[in-house]
């Protein structure tokens, strides 16, 4: 048989959808584990898909994006962070947020290049450095409250350094990055040849303070891909709807990566796009979504406590990592023995890099009944599951 690249045969199935599929073979499963949120996509952008289709409006669109997509998203990012992007030359648009950090690293990545990434991590951003034969540098935040100080990255940094990713709220933590961190990372990274990616997919589901972005400060613009996209947002992962923003010198390049990838992205999904950031009832579907966010949050939080599991409570995103290590060293064993016991699928924390390693990820995304009943069946587990 022809041979297949060896990096791609080394990869792996990533934990999340290992037991989501898993989980899918019980009749009565409890599915807490994919990323994706519970409630349905609101009927104005639903509406605005079938009206491009309707219309005949299924060619391709300028490699960039439609211009007037651009033009949202430069106006919506004007207004939210005061910071202001060219929607003509500073703007890309792309297939969700994964195939932004995807046409990213191969603008950018050479072979040997190290990426600094806080670790925990989401699953999809070592994969792609692999592919590209780069070395991912992580950065243990475990002791830091999953919350990278700009002292654990100046120690990580070495010549080879060629670029740091930051995902907050943070993928699989919950956590998020306050201004004054922030602040602190720019007076760190300003002056280095060194790119800085903000992957900030989960910037409309934060539950306590306000957001802050990297975007927010003119002195590290020449080194910033901002991401994000409104998968997460507003209910439409399969739409596939996400963007960059960055110095024209940047999208440049990157545009030629998407280019000969994709060549852009549906065009149905971009109307549906301009309508999610423009309609008036946009900014009241986002609330209500959080509202119910904070509520599923708030009860998982206090039974995972009551349960005596350590946990971190999430400022954002919809993701809660309890410690599991009393039970248990290794987080997929608990897990297969969890989902074989109670049909309760969750994802093991060593799927988030080895720092992860003893926790398990919950996605409160679900449905208040999923959450309830999982509880109830995590419980009655642990009663019955020995500590080591």
């Amino acid at each position: 048989m022809p041979q297949f690249n060896d990096r791609v045969t080394a990869l792996q199935v990533p934990g999340t959808r290992q037991f989501a599929n898993k989980v899918s073979q019980y009749e009565n499963g409890i599915n807490l584990t994919l990323g994706q949120s519970g409630f349905d996509a609101p009927d104005f952008i639903r509406q605005a898909m079938v009206d491009a289709v309707e219309a005949g409006k299924l060619r391709y669109t300028h490699n960039k994006g439609l211009i007037e997509l651009r033009t949202a998203i430069t106006d919506y990012t004007a207004q939210r962070f005061n910071s202001e992007y060219d929607p003509e030359t500073e703007v890309l648009v792309t297939n969700g947020g994964s195939e932004a950090i995807d046409s990213i690293f191969r603008a950018i990545l050479d072979a040997g290049d190290e990426v600094i990434i806080p670790a925990p991590a989401y699953a999809g951003y070592e994969p792609l450095i692999q592919l590209l034969g780069a070395k991912t540098v992580f950065v243990d935040t475990t002791a830091t409250h999953f919350v990278p100080t700009a002292e654990q990255i100046e120690a990580a940094l070495t010549p080879k350094t060629k670029a740091i990713l930051f995902n907050y709220p943070t993928n699989p933590t919950g956590t998020t990055l306050s201004a004054d961190v922030i602040q602190s990372l720019v007076q760190l990274l300003k002056d280095k040849e060194i790119f800085i990616i903000t992957d900030e997919i989960y910037s409309e589901n934060i539950y306590e303070g306000e957001h802050h972005s990297f975007i927010e400060y003119p002195e590290v613009r020449n080194q910033l891909f901002y991401i994000n996209g409104l998968s997460k947002s507003h209910a439409i992962t399969g739409a596939r709807m996400g963007y960059i923003l960055a110095p024209e010198y940047a999208i440049d390049q990157v545009t030629k990566v998407h280019l000969y990838n994709s060549i852009c992205v549906a065009t149905p999904s971009q109307y549906g796009a301009i309508a999610a950031l423009t309609h008036p009832n946009s900014k009241q579907m986002l609330k209500h979504m959080n509202t119910a966010y904070i509520e599923r949050r708030d009860y998982l939080y206090d039974r995972l406590t009551q349960m005596g599991l350590p946990v971190e409570r999430p400022t954002g995103a919809f993701y809660i990592l309890p410690n599991i290590s009393a039970y248990h060293s290794d987080s997929f064993q608990f897990a297969t023995d969890l989902l074989e016991a109670e049909q309760v699928a969750v994802v093991p924390g060593a799927a988030f890099t080895s720092y992860g390693e003893g926790y398990i990820r919950l996605s409160f995304a679900s449905t208040m009944e999923e959450i309830v009943e999982g509880c109830n069946r995590l419980e009655k587990f642990l009663k019955s599951y020995p500590k080591q």
